[in-house]
């Protein structure tokens, strides 16, 4: 069965949660002597995991105001879809694989195409690209940098460094994004002809952030609901 319900926060707090002595999923509020979970950087199914669990204590937390609303348990895949779904692939993968030998070029045609490639590829100064990316409280792990027009890409490690996976070469572009945050497009430039450039980014939040006392609610179930549910297991 689907887990529902609703988070709220009735009554934003006032107090700044930068201010809080730090906990191990938050801050320590003086102010009204309870934690202060910080569920900012939770995914859904750590957020409905945690009030599944703790559904019977009264929770303060801190949210982006996107992560208040509905949730919802998503539903288990169904194996026999599962397994149906690798029998496609299999089938298609064979097909390709068939397809691929009828089109296969004569090895005179392999190595003129190689030659022709080598002669039109005019060799590029290319160096490494690394950094620290930063919001307004120090360092920022988990930003997501990747190449524009690509699926190249790398995240920041704990203490918000990062160094790009491969190679780039002036006129490049790096997007930088992080939930809350505004994605940045930086291009990449070696105005010392360096091996390796220092790129340090600083992103800014434009998320509204709200920390207060959690209000859960479920769905009302009706008394007809509960004989009608009660009728049928004793049947």
């Amino acid at each position: 069965m689907k887990s529902k319900f609703t988070l709220e926060i009735n009554k934003p707090c006032s107090e700044k949660f930068s201010g809080f002595k730090k906990t191990e999923l938050g801050g320590f509020c003086g102010s009204c002597q309870k934690e202060v979970i910080d569920f900012t950087g939770w995914s859904s199914q750590e957020i409905i995991n945690y009030f599944n669990n703790n559904s019977n204590q009264k929770t303060c937390g801190r949210f982006n105001d996107y992560q208040l609303g509905s949730y919802v348990e998503p539903t288990k895949p169904n194996r026999l879809n599962y397994f149906k779904g690798i029998g496609v692939a299999c089938l298609s993968l064979f097909s390709f694989g068939i397809s691929n030998a009828q089109k296969e070029n004569t090895p005179t045609e392999i190595v003129a195409q190689k030659l022709k490639n080598q002669k039109n590829t005019k060799p590029q100064n290319t160096f490494v690209v690394k950094g620290v990316v930063s919001d307004e409280a120090g360092p920022l792990p988990g930003v997501s940098i990747h190449l524009q027009g690509t699926t190249i890409g790398t995240e920041t490690n704990f203490d918000g460094e990062y160094e790009f996976p491969r190679q780039l070469k002036k006129g490049d572009v790096l997007i930088f994004s992080f939930v809350g945050m505004d994605s940045k497009k930086i291009i990449v430039e070696n105005k010392e002809t360096a091996a390796t450039i220092l790129m340090n980014v600083t992103l800014e939040s434009y998320l509204c952030v709200i920390a207060g006392e959690v209000s859960i609610k479920k769905p009302f179930k009706s008394k007809k609901s509960f004989w009608k549910k009660k009728f049928k297991n004793e049947k």
